[in-house]
């Protein structure tokens, strides 16, 4: 059975390789056995990751592509497939809120028309420019796995965040659309599935969740109290649950959202 969690000889491409959460999922698709292009905007902090990941003895190259524009999406999957052959895993990690777009401290009507588009773009167009562009090579082969990353705002209301909740709901409905359609266009090898994030510290909310001095600030309590395990997530509690999607022991399952949540939300606040 443990060769069905197995990723080795696959090969996975990670958006928003770089970042603190998409970082830590290459560093373990690349320890269960992947070969993982890492993908970012950034050309030296892909090359930065990448040369982690082989340090750490996995294998790994760097490209460069912006997922809001197809052209470098598809330069990027020339340069994948020239590399490794194919793409069999994608996952979607590019994303995250603008800070002008939040309404913590303001009223609504005081956010920018501009700055929603602006999060709704980097979150939606940016999981399905790259979803439409790596899934067309896995329909040909009738083989591959897709990961879209959701968050807690797509299930229920959250202040100071619409743009990102509207966003991520968005993303949500997408896996759900694409699974069906891989699957039932171009078979059952084809599966599309997601995760949804709680609450976990990261560069761009960091402000949002700590005092200067490292303490939480009013709204970690309030996350916290409405979280049963009492805590947020480290970032590595993600890839068990993203290393399972993209193997063959998850070979029947497509178009679900796990939430990785600490029972943030199973619980009512009662």
């Amino acid at each position: 059975m443990n060769d069905a969690f197995s990723l080795q000889g696959r090969v996975a491409v990670v958006t928003g390789g770089c970042g603190v959460l998409g970082g830590r999922i290459a560093n373990g698709l690349a320890a269960a056995g992947a070969q993982v292009a890492v993908l970012d905007r950034r050309v030296e902090a892909a090359a930065a990751k990448a040369a982690e990941i082989r340090a750490s003895g996995g294998e790994a190259e760097p490209f460069t592509a912006d997922v809001l524009d197809r052209a470098s999406l598809h330069r990027a999957r020339g340069a994948i497939e020239g590399r490794w052959g194919r793409a069999d895993i994608l996952v979607n990690a590019a994303g995250g809120n603008v800070a002008r777009a939040r309404s913590d401290e303001r009223d609504i009507f005081e956010v920018p028309f501009d700055a929603h588009e602006e999060v709704l773009r980097l979150n939606l167009h940016g999981t399905v420019l790259p979803s439409l562009e790596f899934a067309e090579g896995m329909a040909a082969r009738g083989r591959g796995s897709i990961v879209n990353i959701s968050s807690m705002a797509a299930r229920q209301a959250m202040s100071g965040v619409l743009g990102y909740s509207m966003a991520k709901a968005a993303v949500e409905n997408f896996t759900r659309w694409l699974a069906v359609d891989m699957a039932r266009r171009h078979g059952s090898g084809i599966r599309v599935n997601a995760i949804a994030p709680g609450f976990f510290i990261t560069t761009q909310n960091r402000d949002a969740l700590l005092q200067p001095d490292g303490t939480y600030t009013e709204r970690s309590r309030s996350i916290l109290a409405r979280t049963p395990m009492a805590r947020f997530g480290e970032p590595e509690e993600l890839v068990g649950a993203v290393q399972w999607l993209c193997s063959d022991a998850a070979s029947f399952v497509t178009g679900i959202v796990i939430p990785i949540d600490g029972g943030f939300s199973s619980f009512s606040g009662v």
